[in-house]
């Protein structure tokens, strides 16, 4: 099962990459589990890691309206 970050090899996930990250959260701005994402565990673990970056730094809402 192929997934974006394999599709585009991507090996590290810079939480600047905010069109990125949006594409790991859904509509209610929660982060989605690597069952829906299709994602490794490794992969899953660096795609948390600068979600909750990106929120910290202001980049990412931490709830959607």
């Amino acid at each position: 099962m192929n997934n974006i970050l394999t599709q585009n090899d991507i090996r590290q996930v810079d939480y600047k990459d905010v069109d990125l990250l949006k594409q790991f959260i859904n509509p209610h701005g929660r982060i989605m589990s690597h069952k829906r994402t299709g994602l490794t565990s490794k992969q899953q673990r660096m795609i948390d890691e600068a979600i909750k970056r990106a929120r910290f730094m202001g980049l990412l809402p931490y709830i959607q309206k």
